[in-house]
């Protein structure tokens, strides 16, 4: 049995064909708790190993198929096959919504779903790179998205470079390793109303003319951003597919249902040796007010309860935990538009 990749590190970000890489292969195993007697036969150290081990499971849970995932991964499949023999005027996916809502999530998990089963279909392909992603910088220009690119692949360049020697190295790459789906995050740092933003979208759709390869873009409600504006905006409209990715909602019994299951699977991913099943599905509507539906807050509340359960050695997840575990600004504001919050939440020292 082949050992497990490492998580990933600083060193390897998403956005480098070796950190991408590692996220594909990566699979978070969970570690079952030893129980009562078992944990006493193990010395401290085998003890805090084992500890260690379910922490760093429980920090990086794995996926929770939402719809908008299982939309995003449909549509992307479906665009892959429309357009492997398209000479041009491919299609596209964009992904927007709010902070927090999954956007990240969905568009790696489409690479990965993709890269896993080209892999699959072609298992002899060593050097074949399927999937590329990267993001838009900060007031980005056309050759700082042309040198993102590139370092997805490792290529580097002096300052001196013109862009398009960059353009056709990373073309010539791309083309060599197989590249058949294009995964550009924050798109919303493209500003169409500047001239910088307007050639980094040129520079954009260049690539996807080069490129045989299906483009998908996430970023922060695009629409308002002005996206789709003007001439470039509607050619942008005219060729891209749009998900809308939002917070679940509560209001009526069927989503409430989705929310509920939502909350079930991630309980049932729990390695905690004294929690009781369905504790979390019981609380489901106080997770809402203090997640405001939005997955990612969610799953931070309920992975940073875990870890603390497991670090105080209680191993079980309770309403008083879940009021000490802090949550991001976006998902406290939307907390307190609906119920007061009590002011300070203490929680029992353990000794170490």
């Amino acid at each position: 049995m082949s050992a497990a990749p490492d998580p990933l590190t600083p060193d390897d970000p998403l956005t480098t064909k070796e950190g991408w890489r590692r996220f594909v292969d990566y699979q978070p195993e969970p570690a079952a708790p030893a129980g009562a007697a078992a944990r006493l036969s193990l010395t401290p150290g085998q003890r805090a190993a084992q500890d260690e081990a379910r922490r760093d499971y429980h920090a990086m849970l794995p996926l929770v198929n939402t719809p908008t995932i299982r939309q995003v991964l449909t549509t992307g499949r479906l665009l892959v096959q429309l357009n492997r023999h398209q000479i041009s005027a491919r299609r596209g996916l964009i992904l927007s919504g709010a902070s927090g809502t999954g956007k990240t999530t969905a568009l790696t998990q489409l690479g990965r779903t993709h890269e896993r089963a080209v892999r699959k279909r072609h298992p002899g392909r060593k050097h074949h790179l399927p999937v590329l992603y990267c993001t838009v910088p900060p007031a980005a220009t056309a050759r700082m998205l042309a040198v993102e690119f590139a370092r997805f692949f490792g290529l580097e360049f002096s300052p001196r470079t013109n862009l398009p020697d960059i353009v056709n190295a990373v073309c010539a790459t791309a083309a060599h390793t197989g590249v058949e789906l294009v995964l550009v995050d924050e798109i919303h740092n493209l500003n169409l109303a500047t001239r910088s933003g307007a050639e980094v979208s040129d520079q954009l759709k260049y690539f996807a003319e080069r490129l045989p390869a299906t483009f998908v873009y996430a970023g922060i409600e695009v629409e308002a951003q002005g996206l789709f504006a003007g001439v470039r905006g509607r050619q942008i409209a005219g060729r891209f597919t749009l998900i809308a990715s939002t917070p679940f909602a509560y209001g009526t019994a069927e989503q409430r249902a989705a929310w509920r299951s939502l909350v079930s699977t991630l309980e049932g991913m729990l390695r905690l040796r004294e929690h009781r099943p369905g504790t979390l599905v019981s609380l489901d509507e106080y997770l809402y007010q203090r997640t405001g539906g939005m997955i990612g807050s969610l799953s931070q509340l309920i992975r940073g309860a875990a870890i603390l359960a497991i670090e105080d050695d209680t191993e079980q997840i309770t309403r008083e935990l879940l009021d000490f575990i802090p949550v991001d600004y976006a998902a406290e504001r939307a907390n307190a538009a609906t119920k007061a919050r009590p002011a300070t939440a203490t929680r029992k020292q353990v000794p170490a």
